[in-house]
């Protein structure tokens, strides 16, 4: 199958309503993902785990099949139907959130969360590509920045649901109950989701992977952007994972506290972030491409010094209104960077564009950010003792001045790399 343009078949209302069930879905993935970070203390006392062992199931036990298998899902996805794999994944990812509920040690739930990587492996990347379909060039970053909403609301519902949850009943309630609401979501979104026409590709002209992947290596553009997104992450994820734990380490915060401390960051911070960043690049973007990724890079440089400053705070009231800026700055690349990088490469191309672009981001990000951040902790606790959770995040946090050099190098390749829309 290939994306043409056409004259759309489909209304602008219809268009936002597939949007706002992507966003749910989304949002669904980022809750499965995220919720063992509001749950890690309980957990590390029930199955007597250490920091680094919690890092790993945060991280590389997620991330493993989570970022190779997104390419394969994304070829199938591009081949065939990209609501039918979104929809089957669902239902896998929810179905082995549900089973981490039974977990009895540590290999149990490794495995448990291998499984739901392998389901939410098949979910991002073909709606990057569904989204592409549905909303023109002029207004594709903003719609991804609607859809990247997803993000903080998934985390904030993870955080708030989960510490409810888990409060009125236990942790293993609580990753049974998310899991059987996302299968029961599953099957309403394929019902609602149609899949737009496209034309199918002769088989002589159909691009495999490796194809899609060669023409993305030889663009230094590619390689800026997904290193940039993939050293933020590796922060982002860090710091959602651990968060918690640092605040009531630091302000002795229980549990319900914590959940809205955390869960009004990320909602007003991290909703707002997003949307801005898809604003912004879809209006620079117009007469500057470049300017998907030094938005990108200025977001990422004021970033790092307040999440410093907000987690050196004496103050929970302080330290709230220091980290509510770069809840929102941190995440602002993902509309810009995610949209530029499918624009790097023809329509037919874009979920596997996209699936390597989040292979490079999520094994990076997703596999070392958590399990960095918790062996640090193990490593600095002797001298820090009950503040090494939180000094290992302030060290970590200063890789976004790393980030935000990689995204200023992409700039001017990008601006050459850029392949238009062709017309119809």
């Amino acid at each position: 199958m290939t994306d043409v343009p056409t004259t759309p078949t489909h209304s602008r209302g219809y268009a936002r309503l597939v949007l706002l069930m992507l966003l749910i879905v989304y949002s669904f993935n980022w809750l499965d993902r995220q919720i063992l970070g509001i749950l890690a203390p309980a957990i590390k006392a029930d199955l007597h785990l250490s920091n680094t062992q919690l890092g790993v199931l945060g991280g590389i036990a997620f991330a493993a099949l989570y970022s190779t298998l997104a390419i394969p899902l994304a070829v199938i996805a591009d081949k065939t139907s990209r609501s039918w794999v979104i929809t089957l994944s669902m239902i896998v990812w929810s179905g082995f959130t549900a089973l981490c509920g039974f977990a009895g040690g540590f290999w149990q739930l490794f495995l448990f969360r291998l499984g739901v990587g392998v389901g939410e492996a098949g979910g991002v990347a073909p709606s990057y590509a569904l989204i592409s379909q549905y909303f023109p060039p002029e207004k594709r970053a903003r719609a991804m920045s609607v859809y990247s909403m997803g993000i903080p609301l998934g985390l904030a519902c993870g955080v708030l649901f989960g510490a409810a949850i888990a409060k009125a009943v236990d942790w293993r309630a609580a990753f049974i109950v998310v899991g059987v609401a996302g299968a029961l979501v599953a099957p309403i979104f394929r019902l609602v989701v149609k899949e737009p026409h496209r034309v199918a590709t002769p088989a002589a002209d159909r691009v495999p992977v490796g194809a899609v992947f060669a023409l993305l290596a030889k663009k230094p553009s590619f390689w800026f952007m997904a290193l940039a997104a993939a050293t933020s992450s590796t922060v982002g994820y860090g710091l959602a994972f651990w968060t918690p734990s640092i605040l009531m380490q630091s302000f002795h915060f229980d549990l319900t506290r914590v959940s809205w401390f955390v869960g009004s960051l990320l909602l007003v911070g991290g909703v707002a972030g997003v949307l801005m960043g898809g604003v912004l690049a879809d209006k620079l973007g117009k007469a500057d491409r470049g300017a998907y990724a030094w938005v990108s890079s200025l977001s990422w440089l004021v970033t790092a010094p307040l999440f410093i400053a907000g987690f050196l705070s004496p103050s929970p009231m302080i330290a709230w209104g220091l980290l509510l800026i770069p809840n929102a700055l941190n995440i602002l690349f993902v509309g810009p960077l995610t949209t530029a990088a499918q624009h790097l490469v023809p329509p037919q191309m874009r979920a596997t564009a996209a699936a390597c672009f989040l292979l490079i981001n999520n094994l990076i990000g997703i596999g070392a950010g958590s399990v960095l951040l918790g062996g640090l902790s193990d490593l600095m606790k002797p001298q820090f003792g009950d503040e090494a959770l939180r000094w290992s995040a302030i060290a970590l946090v200063c890789l976004y001045f790393v980030a935000s050099g990689l995204a200023l190098l992409a700039v001017k390749p990008l601006r050459k790399d850029w392949v238009e829309e062709p017309t119809a």
